[in-house]
């Protein structure tokens, strides 16, 4: 009775396109335009080839003798899945990669829902995802915010060799471009000197050149920045600078929701906010013997639930990604002119130096432990 209460119809998505309202303004998805009026299809292909993950069930037992379920708890989970996802596209299949459903996908896209599949042996699977978030005091099977997820995604991605991303997750609403690009050119697993050398004269050694083993190009980088963005309710006076954060080519959405009620923001259209849900439970599903996944129940079908902007929860993450550093060098730029203009009270802060007062920033690296699990 309980996995009922989430059980929801997955219905197709030409029964719902008259959900959206006739308009002229335009909607944003993760940082491209669409115009109700003349593209509705292509607005909606563009929304259901983003990975949908939801609540599952009958998946191996968490740790071994944990849930078989996250259902009523794993939604802030899914919805860190889901941004982590679509940095994950963007690094292999690019923006404007499209899903059609029975179309023949390339074995990136496998293999990067393989990632997220609900297995104790997959980098980003609800099993991993639970048995990090200990670390960070959260008991399996309790309700994450938006900074746990982000911290949780920032350890698991130092064990994703394939991936090889750099996750930042900003301190203080503070993002600080030294530390980034140090991230973002170190070398894998070198000592701190070798990172400032990397960093330093990566010019003269060559960009994505292979030295010794060292890769010394550009580590794509996955930007998550938490925020609290008013005390009860969202300020009024941040809700331009959030609705920019949509706009932006790099645009990863951002996660948060209602109290114990997380959802995957993808866009807006007007001051309505509109976002994947993973309030619907379903069965498990494994790969097949070939790698390829079935993989009709990761994406939605029907047109997205939308709410108003002054509904959300303040506290918030935004996520961004930047596959090359001018894709970063460009989204500062972006955030220098939309996000910081003009503005009395900023929603975060970019800085170019790191502050002399933190603690001096050293790019993680992978634990030299041998682990099984998470």
């Amino acid at each position: 009775s309980v996995l009922s209460r989430y059980e929801n119809q997955i219905t197709i998505l030409s029964d719902y396109l008259e959900e959206f309202p006739e308009t002229d303004e335009p909607v944003w998805i993760l940082g491209r335009q669409h115009h109700l009026n003349t593209d509705k299809s292509k607005l909606l292909l563009d929304i259901s080839a983003r990975l949908w993950f939801t609540y599952r069930r009958k998946f191996s037992p968490i740790g071994g003798t944990g849930p078989s379920s996250d259902a009523g708890w794993g939604c802030m989970l899914r919805c860190g899945q889901m941004m982590l996802a679509q940095a994950l596209i963007c690094r292999h299949l690019g923006r404007d990669w499209q899903w059609e459903k029975h179309k023949k996908q390339p074995e990136e896209y496998h293999r990067i829902l393989r990632c997220f599949l609900d297995r104790k042996d997959c980098c980003y699977s609800i099993h991993q995802m639970a048995q990090m978030g200990v670390g960070e005091g959260k008991s399996i099977g309790e309700w994450f915010g938006p900074n746990t997820v982000a911290q949780v995604l920032k350890k698991l991605a130092l064990f994703d060799e394939w991936n090889s991303l750099a996750v930042y997750v900003s301190m203080d609403n503070t993002v600080v471009i030294e530390d980034i690009k140090k991230m973002c050119w170190s070398p894998p697993q070198s000592s701190s000197a070798a990172h400032s050398s990397a960093h330093l004269h990566r010019s003269a050694l060559g960009r994505n050149k292979n030295m010794a083993g060292f890769c010394t190009g550009w580590k794509p980088l996955l930007l998550i920045i938490p925020l609290r963005l008013g005390i009860n309710h969202i300020n009024p006076v941040y809700i331009d600078a959030f609705k920019e954060c949509f706009k932006m080519p790099q645009s990863l959405g951002a996660l948060g929701g209602k109290p114990n009620n997380a959802y995957y923001f993808i866009g807006f259209l007007g001051n309505e906010l509109i976002y994947l849900d993973p309030h619907t439970t379903q069965s498990f599903v494994d790969s097949e013997e070939n790698g390829t996944v079935d993989d009709q129940s990761f994406h939605c079908q029907q047109a997205p639930h939308r709410m108003k902007i002054m509904n959300l929860d303040p506290s918030v993450a935004l996520g961004f990604f930047c596959k090359e550093e001018c894709d970063f060098d460009n989204w500062c730029s972006l955030v220098q002119k939309e996000i910081l203009k003009q503005q009395s009270l900023r929603m975060f802060e970019l800085v170019q130096k790191h502050p002399p007062h933190w603690p001096p920033f050293i790019p993680p690296t992978k634990p030299e432990v041998t682990t099984t699990g998470a």
